[in-house]
């Protein structure tokens, strides 16, 4: 362990804290507090306010800021309002004749807004991101110079990003769309793949960590039928306001089918997780994660729902747009703007979780971090259930590889061993990715050209609804995997076997007694 140790300078203080494993080092010089070009002079002060705050968390959450604001002019730049009241140009801002022939060698300027701006904003962001993510990779100790290029120098980091996206909007139309929008596209789909791992693993994580309590402690198989019935309430609340606001009896033929399906869905999810050969190979299946599951499923296809273009019928001798919000049954429909700006917000919110939750799981569990959460044993249950708190390494295990643990009285690991709260790497490669995302999302995926943020969110296009039913689909399959995995490859049992049938048998019993 190292403890608190201060040296001082003419200019230069110091100062190391460590908790929990977790050391940080910040060097707080007077006056560069104030131009935020040596080390950590942000974090410094951050830290200085709020002395719970490590180094490395006020670092994650400035890197949070920093998206959220290229996010945020992402969305001014592609609204056509915003263009038209501000600049007074409705087909966009226009680069300068003068520099545009200087650049390119001609009069045909690019425009600096619509998708065209959405794309050079993001592939600065996205360029940003991936190389932090390749010079960080094997980071070992908090305190050499590319772990002070994670935690410091923000005022050149914040240069070198404008520069980035500057150096995009250099670039002519016809070099950047074409790569750019498969790169785009497949980053995209990757980051949806990386969110749904993660919904899985966390339900799954949190079935297990209570479920081992429930076996210990009444009191925690309160907790788990209280979540449960409430993540159940959530889902079938959801499930009837989609039925009676995105369909009617005019039309939305598609609208109720997909529901239809995805409740068929939730029901045999559930009915899955308590089945007693799905129970012996694993015994902390239960309710609770197929109820998060089931809430997670609604909100895709509540989003997927929301995302869809409205649909126009004859009825009653008069034209309506239907399969969108409205007052009654027998008016015409219309976009809701509060519902656009919630699914955005829960979208988003869901960017930021996956981008700091795959981070943290890469640093305790290591690169097969994807595969060996789902294995993880809690050895005591705790409120903290997503992920345990503390790493040591695993005797007998080659090359030092570390594994999770909950006892409270773990020894403290080797100061080479462990230092970081989270994968610094990770983290910028998966906000990299959240980059791509954003930007796909926000220009209707493969139909970019006429994107505008105002059709975006309430209009959708079937490009985006069809991503977001692809997604969901995805997300069942996934659990479904995970359920019946352990069934096709566990080792030592034969699913033909007699001695497999009594057990199965012996656990309907048991269940028929206890209903």
């Amino acid at each position: 362990m190292v403890g608190a140790k201060a040296v001082t300078g003419p200019n230069t203080s110091l100062c190391r804290t460590q908790r929990t494993g977790v050391s940080s080092v910040m060097v707080n010089p007077p006056f560069y507090q104030v131009s935020c070009c040596w080390p950590a002079p942000c974090t410094c002060c951050c830290h200085s306010r709020w002395p719970l705050v490590t180094e490395s968390t006020c670092s994650r959450l400035i890197y949070i800021l920093l998206h959220v604001g290229a996010s945020a002019v992402c969305c001014l730049l592609l609204s056509r309002t915003v263009v038209e009241r501000v600049w007074g140009k409705a087909h966009g801002i226009q680069m300068p004749s003068g520099l545009c022939a200087h650049l390119f060698g001609h009069s045909h300027c690019p425009v600096l807004s619509g998708s065209g701006a959405v794309y050079r904003v993001c592939a600065g962001t996205a360029t940003f991101h991936l190389l932090q993510a390749v010079l960080l990779v094997q980071l070992h100790s908090p305190t050499s110079l590319r772990a002070q290029l994670h935690n410091s120098f923000w005022f050149l980091k914040l240069l070198f990003l404008l520069g980035l996206c500057a150096i995009a909007f250099c670039i002519p139309d016809e070099h950047l769309f074409p790569a750019w929008h498969y790169i785009g596209i497949c980053g995209g789909f990757t980051f949806i793949l990386l969110q749904l791992v993660l919904i899985t693993a966390f339900a799954h994580s949190w079935n297990k960590n209570w479920q081992t309590g429930a076996a210990q402690d009444c009191r925690w198989f309160l907790a788990v039928l209280l979540a449960t019935l409430g993540f159940y309430s959530m889902a079938g609340v959801a499930t009837v306001l989609l039925f009676h606001h995105y369909t009617h009896p005019a039309g939305c033929l598609l609208n109720k089918m997909l529901l239809s399906l995805h409740l068929c869905f939730c029901g045999l999810l559930s009915f899955l997780s308590i089945a007693p050969c799905i129970r012996l190979k694993q015994p902390r299946s239960g309710l609770l994660q197929a109820s998060i599951i089931s809430c997670y499923i609604m909100y895709l296809t509540f989003s997927a729902l929301s995302s869809r273009p409205p649909e126009s019928v004859i009825f009653e001798g008069q034209n309506h747009t239907l399969c969108l919000p409205g007052l009654s049954k027998m008016e015409s429909q219309t976009p809701y703007t509060s519902l656009a700006v919630l699914s955005a917000g829960i979208m988003y919110t869901c960017v930021l979780f996956a981008c700091n939750e795959a981070s943290y799981l890469a640093e305790v569990f290591g690169p097969l971090w994807i595969i060996k959460v789902y294995s993880y044993e809690f050895q005591k249950p705790s409120l903290c259930f997503c992920c345990p708190q503390t790493v040591k390494p695993e005797e007998g295990q080659r090359g030092g590889a570390t594994r999770p643990t909950d006892q409270e009285t773990s020894p403290a690991p080797p100061v080479q061993a462990q230092h970081f709260s989270y994968s610094y790497s990770a983290f910028h490669f998966v906000f990299f990715l959240a980059s791509l995302y954003v930007m796909v999302t926000l220009t209707n995926w493969f139909s970019y050209e006429g994107a505008e943020l105002e059709k975006t969110f309430t209009k959708g296009s079937w490009a985006t609804f069809w991503v977001k039913v692809a997604s969901c689909w995805a997300c069942v399959f996934l659990y479904l995997g995970l359920l019946l995995a352990p069934l096709c490859w566990s080792p030592t049992q034969d699913l033909q076997s007699p001695t497999f049938r009594r057990q199965c048998h012996r656990i309907i019993l048991q269940d028929n007694k206890y209903s």
